[in-house]
Protein backbone atom coordinates (compact mmCIF):
# COMPACT_ATOMS: atom_id res chain seq x y z
CA UNK A 1 0.00 0.00 0.00
CA UNK A 2 1.24 3.72 -0.45
CA UNK A 3 0.75 6.52 1.39
CA UNK A 4 -1.87 7.67 -1.02
CA UNK A 5 -4.15 4.67 -0.61
CA UNK A 6 -3.33 4.89 3.37
CA UNK A 7 -4.48 8.45 3.03
CA UNK A 8 -7.56 7.29 1.06
CA UNK A 9 -8.81 4.47 3.42
CA UNK A 10 -8.14 7.36 6.45
CA UNK A 11 -10.57 9.41 4.82
CA UNK A 12 -12.93 6.73 4.10
CA UNK A 13 -12.84 5.84 7.83
CA UNK A 14 -13.06 9.95 8.64
CA UNK A 15 -16.36 10.26 6.33
CA UNK A 16 -17.78 7.17 7.90
CA UNK A 17 -17.90 8.87 11.27
CA UNK A 18 -20.21 11.41 10.06
CA UNK A 19 -23.64 11.51 8.64
CA UNK A 20 -24.43 12.55 5.50
CA UNK A 21 -27.03 15.74 5.24
CA UNK A 22 -29.67 13.72 4.51
CA UNK A 23 -29.44 11.04 7.41
CA UNK A 24 -28.73 13.75 9.42
CA UNK A 25 -32.17 15.36 8.88
CA UNK A 26 -34.26 12.01 9.17
CA UNK A 27 -32.25 11.27 12.44
CA UNK A 28 -32.57 14.94 13.87
CA UNK A 29 -36.39 14.49 12.77
CA UNK A 30 -36.81 11.26 14.55
CA UNK A 31 -34.75 11.88 17.61
CA UNK A 32 -37.32 15.29 17.88
CA UNK A 33 -40.05 12.48 17.43
CA UNK A 34 -38.60 10.01 20.25
CA UNK A 35 -38.39 12.85 22.47
CA UNK A 36 -41.67 14.90 22.09
CA UNK A 37 -44.39 12.03 21.43
CA UNK A 38 -44.27 10.17 24.37
CA UNK A 39 -43.83 14.21 26.16
CA UNK A 40 -46.90 14.90 24.03
CA UNK A 41 -49.19 11.52 24.74
CA UNK A 42 -48.20 11.79 28.80
CA UNK A 43 -49.68 15.16 29.22
CA UNK A 44 -52.77 13.98 27.54
CA UNK A 45 -52.79 11.21 29.75
CA UNK A 46 -52.45 13.12 32.91
CA UNK A 47 -54.16 15.68 32.58
CA UNK A 48 -57.46 13.82 30.98
CA UNK A 49 -56.91 11.05 33.73
CA UNK A 50 -54.65 11.45 36.25
CA UNK A 51 -52.18 8.68 34.84
CA UNK A 52 -48.57 8.50 33.41
CA UNK A 53 -47.96 6.99 30.24
CA UNK A 54 -45.74 4.61 32.11
CA UNK A 55 -48.74 3.60 34.49
CA UNK A 56 -51.21 3.64 31.83
CA UNK A 57 -49.21 0.96 29.66
CA UNK A 58 -48.57 -0.79 32.54
CA UNK A 59 -52.31 -1.09 33.58
CA UNK A 60 -53.04 -1.95 29.55
CA UNK A 61 -50.70 -4.74 29.13
CA UNK A 62 -52.17 -6.44 32.56
CA UNK A 63 -55.87 -6.08 31.41
CA UNK A 64 -54.53 -8.45 28.46
CA UNK A 65 -52.82 -10.68 30.65
CA UNK A 66 -55.18 -13.58 31.65
CA UNK A 67 -56.73 -12.91 34.88
CA UNK A 68 -55.25 -9.43 34.59
CA UNK A 69 -51.57 -10.69 36.33
CA UNK A 70 -47.92 -10.94 35.54
CA UNK A 71 -44.76 -11.08 36.77
CA UNK A 72 -43.29 -7.76 38.01
CA UNK A 73 -40.25 -8.69 36.57
CA UNK A 74 -42.09 -9.55 32.97
CA UNK A 75 -44.20 -6.39 32.89
CA UNK A 76 -40.94 -4.51 33.70
CA UNK A 77 -39.67 -5.97 30.68
CA UNK A 78 -42.78 -5.33 28.66
CA UNK A 79 -43.07 -1.67 29.38
CA UNK A 80 -39.19 -1.31 28.76
CA UNK A 81 -38.80 -0.24 32.31
CA UNK A 82 -36.36 -1.56 35.37
CA UNK A 83 -37.23 -3.16 37.58
CA UNK A 84 -36.68 -0.60 40.71
CA UNK A 85 -38.57 1.63 38.64
CA UNK A 86 -41.80 -0.44 37.93
CA UNK A 87 -41.63 -1.21 41.74
CA UNK A 88 -42.21 2.10 42.67
CA UNK A 89 -44.65 2.89 39.76
CA UNK A 90 -46.90 -0.19 40.98
CA UNK A 91 -46.75 0.97 44.79
CA UNK A 92 -48.34 4.00 43.68
CA UNK A 93 -50.96 2.69 41.35
CA UNK A 94 -51.51 0.18 44.94
CA UNK A 95 -51.84 3.39 47.12
CA UNK A 96 -54.40 4.36 44.54
CA UNK A 97 -56.18 0.92 44.67
CA UNK A 98 -55.76 0.12 40.85
CA UNK A 99 -52.83 -2.71 41.46
CA UNK A 100 -52.06 -5.44 44.16
CA UNK A 101 -48.90 -7.02 44.64
CA UNK A 102 -48.58 -10.32 45.85
CA UNK A 103 -46.34 -13.86 46.10
CA UNK A 104 -46.37 -15.97 42.28
CA UNK A 105 -48.37 -18.97 43.66
CA UNK A 106 -46.16 -21.05 41.26
CA UNK A 107 -42.84 -19.45 42.22
CA UNK A 108 -42.88 -17.11 45.76
CA UNK A 109 -39.17 -15.43 44.46
CA UNK A 110 -40.95 -13.90 42.19
CA UNK A 111 -43.79 -10.84 43.02
CA UNK A 112 -47.64 -10.78 40.64
CA UNK A 113 -48.25 -7.15 39.62
CA UNK A 114 -52.68 -7.65 39.54
CA UNK A 115 -54.85 -5.09 37.98
CA UNK A 116 -57.68 -5.00 40.09
CA UNK A 117 -61.65 -3.58 39.03
CA UNK A 118 -60.80 -0.08 40.04
CA UNK A 119 -57.96 -0.21 37.91
CA UNK A 120 -59.55 -1.64 34.64
CA UNK A 121 -62.51 0.73 35.64
CA UNK A 122 -59.46 3.76 35.62
CA UNK A 123 -58.42 2.28 32.33
CA UNK A 124 -60.69 2.09 30.28
CA UNK A 125 -62.51 5.49 31.23
CA UNK A 126 -58.91 7.11 29.70
CA UNK A 127 -58.61 4.99 26.92
CA UNK A 128 -61.20 6.72 24.57
CA UNK A 129 -59.08 10.26 25.17
CA UNK A 130 -55.87 8.71 24.95
CA UNK A 131 -56.96 6.39 21.40
CA UNK A 132 -58.40 9.69 20.48
CA UNK A 133 -54.97 11.25 20.49
CA UNK A 134 -52.48 8.39 19.44
CA UNK A 135 -55.15 8.66 16.34
CA UNK A 136 -54.58 12.66 16.15
CA UNK A 137 -51.04 12.54 16.68
CA UNK A 138 -50.05 9.45 14.50
CA UNK A 139 -52.67 6.63 13.04
CA UNK A 140 -54.87 9.80 11.26
CA UNK A 141 -51.91 11.27 9.90
CA UNK A 142 -50.73 8.36 7.90
CA UNK A 143 -51.49 6.51 5.44
CA UNK A 144 -52.41 2.28 6.37
CA UNK A 145 -49.40 1.75 4.51
CA UNK A 146 -47.13 4.38 5.90
CA UNK A 147 -47.84 3.10 9.23
CA UNK A 148 -47.72 -0.20 8.54
CA UNK A 149 -43.81 0.03 7.21
CA UNK A 150 -43.77 2.59 10.34
CA UNK A 151 -44.27 -0.07 13.15
CA UNK A 152 -42.03 -2.45 10.81
CA UNK A 153 -38.76 -0.20 10.62
CA UNK A 154 -39.67 0.51 14.29
CA UNK A 155 -39.50 -3.01 15.51
CA UNK A 156 -36.17 -3.59 13.03
CA UNK A 157 -34.73 -0.94 15.48
CA UNK A 158 -35.95 -2.16 18.74
CA UNK A 159 -34.72 -5.87 17.55
CA UNK A 160 -31.14 -4.15 16.76
CA UNK A 161 -31.02 -2.77 20.37
CA UNK A 162 -32.26 -5.85 21.65
CA UNK A 163 -29.76 -8.24 19.83
CA UNK A 164 -26.12 -8.35 21.76
CA UNK A 165 -23.50 -5.77 20.69
CA UNK A 166 -21.74 -7.05 17.56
Amino acid sequence: MTSGTDQSGAADEQADLWLSPGELDSWISLARLVTRLPWALDAQLQRDSGLSMAEYMSMAILADTPERTMRMSELAERVSSSLSRLSHLVKRLESRGYVRREPDPVDGRFTNAILLDDGLRKLESAAPAHVAHVRHLVVDNLSAERLRRLGQDAERILQRIDSPAR
